[in-house]
């Protein structure tokens, strides 16, 4: 007995060998335990910053930077792609959007020959088709897929215009300096859809009228059919299709009342924003940053250091935050491995993305060579489908 037990608390602190600290070229970046960071990229209007922290076992959270052309045609307009997926239930669906919700935006604008907030709606919403039709093909074989989803926050700049679009309850932030005082403010660009709001639960109601459950406070928590917190996200197609709310989809996602219209929607929230020369820089992340940091004390952190590392700089104030609240160090917290980490934070996904006044006014035909980053993690074969998780350990999403 007493041999097991120290062979847990060692699988616990022991960092994963996987995870390890890679070193040499920080062009895909770099793993040091749970921490996968890249500090600094190129993109068509300035620098980046990137960095993730891995708490779930497997990691749930997956992002991307695509930089060049936003056209299948390669005349089509260029700019920048950021993509930030916290995905809940498994990794699968925020797998999902990753490989294919960029090229869907690809093929729209290179049908509409132009960047719109409609070109961003339909990559979604073919996204959302695919994902679909993925847990069709699969419900037979692999029927919890249906009860795994993902938020989804997206951000395009292109011709000197920012567009930003949600669905869930991860962030998107301006930091704009103020001429009079040289003060950077946060802006918050992104709309979130979580049932802690007042407005998201009025929404719901308004959506549901007939189904007074459709909102439920559960262990002082505002969830959807006392399920999830999101109200939008890609995936979660047991709460958006009848047919796969049924045996044999773990019971505890199995709501009692027959739906006849999806109780979560994939539509995306969109700002559209025209960038300014006192526009600083963009932070977007998960919720996992947002629990422990504020929009304008992130934006402070930004605006105070250096760009190279600011992404990692994020994930670590974060963490520090994360174990003061637990009442340990911040040295300790880091021996946790994955899975039991959990227990501590979220999986965090960063992404700082600065713009330079001088890049803004460049034309968007304009050819840049093409960057295509993704953030890291310890990553599992693909078809590895996550423990499925009570409804109270969700969490945001």
């Amino acid at each position: 007995m007493l041999s097991q037990l120290m062979n847990f608390l060692r699988a616990c602190f022991r960092p994963n060998s996987v995870g390890s600290t890679r070193t040499g070229s920080d062009a895909r970046g770099r793993q040091d335990g749970l921490l996968w960071y890249k500090d600094s990229g190129q993109h068509f209007h300035g620098e980046f910053s990137m960095a993730v922290v891995q708490a779930n076992n497997l990691l749930e959270d997956q992002s991307q930077v695509e930089s060049g052309t936003l056209s299948s045609n390669e005349f089509g307009p260029h700019g920048t792609f950021i993509g930030v997926y916290d995905g809940h239930g498994g990794p699968e669906t925020s797998r999902f959007i990753n490989d294919h919700l960029f090229h869907h935006l690809k093929r729209f604008t290179s049908e509409q020959q132009s960047m719109s907030t409609d070109v961003i709606r339909k990559a979604f919403q073919a996204t959302e088709d695919g994902f679909m039709s993925l847990v069709a093909r699969q419900w037979s074989v692999k029927p919890q897929i249906a009860a795994v989803g993902s938020c989804c926050l997206v951000s395009v700049i292109c011709n000197g215009t920012l567009y930003v679009a949600n669905a869930g309850d991860s962030r998107a932030v301006l930091g704009r300096v103020v001429k009079a005082t040289g003060e950077v403010l946060a802006t918050q660009l992104s709309t979130e859809h979580n049932a802690s709001i007042e407005s998201v639960r009025q929404e719901l109601h308004s959506l549901h009228p007939d189904d007074p459950n459709v909102v439920v406070l559960k262990h002082n928590v505002w969830r959807v059919k006392g399920i999830i917190q999101i109200s939008r996200s890609i995936g979660d197609v047991y709460l958006k299709k009848a047919e796969f709310n049924r045996e044999p989809l773990y019971a505890k996602f199995r709501v009692r009342e027959p739906f006849k219209r999806p109780i979560l929607s994939s539509e995306p929230s969109i700002t559209v924003h025209q960038l300014q020369p006192h526009d600083q820089f963009i932070i977007l992340a998960s919720d996992g940053l947002w629990e422990h940091l504020s929009n304008q004390e992130a934006v402070d952190i930004v605006a105070n250091n250096s760009h190279n590392g600011s992404a990692k700089r994020l994930v670590k104030v974060a963490l520090q935050e994360a174990a003061k609240k637990r009442e340990m160090r911040y040295s300790d917290l880091k021996k946790i491995d994955r899975g039991v980490r959990r227990h501590f934070h979220d999986d965090i996904t960063v992404i700082v993305v600065y713009l330079d006044s001088n890049l803004m006014s460049r034309a968007s035909t304009v050819k840049f060579p093409s960057i295509s980053v993704r953030g890291g993690g310890i990553h599992l074969p693909s078809n590895t489908l996550a423990p499925c998780t009570m409804p109270t350990e969700i969490g945001g999403t």
